[in-house]
């Protein structure tokens, strides 16, 4: 694995207990994401590189930056459907692209539009953007917000071969650390190293409730 690992508990320490955070594990030119398919769609992404087989490139695909928050969603590879765990090395700037696309999904008083001007806006843009609270190894909401990112029509057709770097099978490194988890024993989980993203830009930032 490429993945940058680091033990669960080290990192607790030093990341945001509240508030919107992109956590990630990034560089100067990429990010990595995750996501859970079954076994034919997985194996033919890891094996090729690129997304396609039973891959569907018309229906949104949600990609997710948070290890923790991943296995959340699929049961640490547990749920039937989510079998297979990929991590997805994407190029930074493609990240920062769909971002800068994004529509929140759910409605706010704050967006200075009407409700009506933002349901336009979803049903036209190509990028969807979720804030869910955070779960720890066990499942239990944080505090923290995490973010998930909705793909189709341009979008997911670049995400699913020009945007992509690496894409790395790690469904037997979740399971080995899903054994930690189900022996109460955090001292010995390691998960891929994370910290917040921040953008150059600070207008995205805004636009993010990134602090």
């Amino acid at each position: 694995m490429q993945l940058k690992l680091k033990k669960y508990k080290e990192q607790l320490k030093d990341w945001p207990q509240n508030g919107h955070h992109i956590m990630a594990q990034y560089d100067d030119e990429t990010i990595v994401v995750y996501q859970s398919y079954k076994r034919a769609i997985g194996e033919f992404a890891a094996k090729n590189q690129y997304f396609g087989g039973g891959f569907s490139l018309e229906r949104m695909t949600w990609i997710k930056p948070n290890f923790l928050w991943m296995m959340y969603r699929n049961g640490w590879g547990t749920k039937e459907g989510q079998e297979c765990v990929l991590a997805i090395h994407l190029k930074l700037d493609a990240f920062q692209t769909y971002l800068e696309n994004a529509i929140i999904s759910t409605y706010k008083d704050n967006l200075e539009i009407s409700r009506e001007e933002w349901q336009n806006q979803v049903k036209q843009s190509s990028v969807r953007l979720q804030w869910d609270p955070d779960h720890d190894p066990f499942g239990n909401k944080l505090e923290r917000r995490a973010i998930q990112i909705g793909l189709r029509n341009e979008f997911i057709h670049s995400f699913a071969k020009e945007d992509i770097i690496l894409i790395e099978d790690i469904s037997d490194f979740v399971k080995e650390q899903y054994q930690f988890v189900l022996k109460n024993d955090l001292d010995k989980l390691i998960i891929p190293e994370e910290k917040p993203l921040l953008f150059d830009d600070e207008v995205l930032n805004s636009k993010l409730n990134l602090k």
